[in-house]
């Protein structure tokens, strides 16, 4: 790969982190029901995935039927994540949303025993004492009726269903292309949440839908594919440590368009929890 070749796949993989990053602004300000905010997510990002499945000629089919209930344990699992991540954001704020969220680094490195035959690692549970030891600066008042610290737990929660459907996937669905993973795992949630347009108020779509919009077409649809699309020129590790300047990505986007000043705390704790993220990728890293 050339210098100047290096540099763009940098740069598209720079934009890509960018893209995902304002995930936490609009999730923190369309004022519309979580569920009824992930199902509009998730259907129209299934279209334009389909429709960038279609156009690239990317097949959309399944190998068996094993496959098909990989494919919507990883939905639900994604659908648990966004759900409990964007209650996060609502509760605290985007940093603290996003910054609980990050420790599905750890979490991973943690569960992947459990899911594969990869040995136990005694250095991850270092790494996830440092975590807690963040998480814990980064809620200081550890009272349940506390919205930063049910911001703090929803976010771990949130990380915890991430790393499950990332594990999911790895398992038993490594022979399919990550665009038409993603437009699965979101037509398959777009479904299960269908209910949620019955029982919950979404009259303000129509003020909400340019942001809808931008949810799903910049941050899920053009982002997921943009990063994913980069681990053909990156090793995951090196994506990994580019993809943690997410939430510093975030906290900056909320602070220009939601003026969110981070405290103390947050930068203390939230440093914490990007250096073992940091140190995770790095390890990882295959000579």
């Amino acid at each position: 790969m050339s210098d100047k070749s290096h540099i763009n796949h940098l740069l598209w993989l720079t934009v890509a982190t960018i893209f995902i990053s304002t995930s936490g602004a609009l999730g923190k300000f369309i004022e519309l029901p979580t569920p009824i905010i992930i199902w509009w997510r998730s259907a129209l990002a299934g279209v334009f995935l389909l429709l960038f499945c279609l156009a690239k000629k990317i097949s959309l089919k399944v190998n068996s039927g094993r496959d098909r209930w990989t494919f919507f344990l990883a939905s639900i699992f994604m659908g648990a994540h966004w759900i409990t991540y964007f209650y996060a954001l609502k509760l605290s704020n985007v940093a603290i949303g996003m910054l609980s969220l990050f420790t599905f680094p750890v979490i991973i490195a943690l569960l992947e025993p459990i899911f594969t035959r990869i040995k136990f690692d005694p250095m991850h549970v270092l790494l996830g004492i440092i975590v807690l030891i963040g998480i814990f600066i980064l809620a200081p008042e550890f009272d349940l009726k506390s919205n930063q610290l049910q911001g703090v737990l929803l976010g771990v929660l949130s990380a915890v269903c991430y790393s499950i459907r990332i594990l999911i996937l790895k398992t038993h669905a490594t022979n399919y292309n990550g665009t038409m993973l993603m437009f699965y795992q979101v037509g398959i949630l777009a479904i299960v949440l269908m209910p949620s347009l019955y029982f919950l108020e979404s009259s303000n779509i129509k003020t909400q839908y340019p942001y809808v919009l931008l949810l799903a077409l910049l941050t899920t649809a053009i982002g997921h594919t943009l990063f994913i699309n980069s681990l053909k020129y990156f090793k995951a590790s090196t994506a990994s440590i580019i993809g943690s300047a997410q939430p510093v990505f975030g906290i900056i986007i909320a602070y220009f368009f939601l003026n969110e000043i981070p405290t103390l705390h947050t930068f203390v704790g939230g440093s914490l929890i990007l250096a073992t993220v940091f140190i995770e990728s790095v390890r990882s890293k295959k000579i």
